[in-house]
């Protein structure tokens, strides 16, 4: 009986974290938006369309950023995926 109850709240509880986990992805050195937003706003793109951005973090690994423009023109960064440097392996990663 005991074991079936710690069953039951070790249940209850890796669900309750899962509910409150972001799934936001967190800005890295070398995003545009890891200082904050720029100061330049997208005033001609379309609200919701989306753009890349490829850059090199300070260890020198290659990403691939994709972000969507918000309604206050703001823009939110919606995926970032991890180049590998020899092409064609296939080693290339979401995050």
């Amino acid at each position: 009986m005991n074991l079936r109850i710690a069953g039951i709240l070790a249940m209850g509880l890796s669900l309750a974290a899962c509910t409150t986990a972001s799934t936001e992805l967190e800005p890295i050195p070398g995003s545009l938006i890891y200082n904050g937003q720029p100061r330049t706003k997208l005033t001609k793109s379309p609200i919701g369309s989306t753009f890349t951005h490829r850059f090199l973090d300070p260890r020198g690994d290659r990403y691939l950023e994709t972000y969507q423009i918000q309604e206050d023109r703001s823009v939110r960064l919606i995926s970032r995926r991890k180049l590998n440097i020899f092409v064609g392996l296939g080693n290339d990663r979401d995050y």
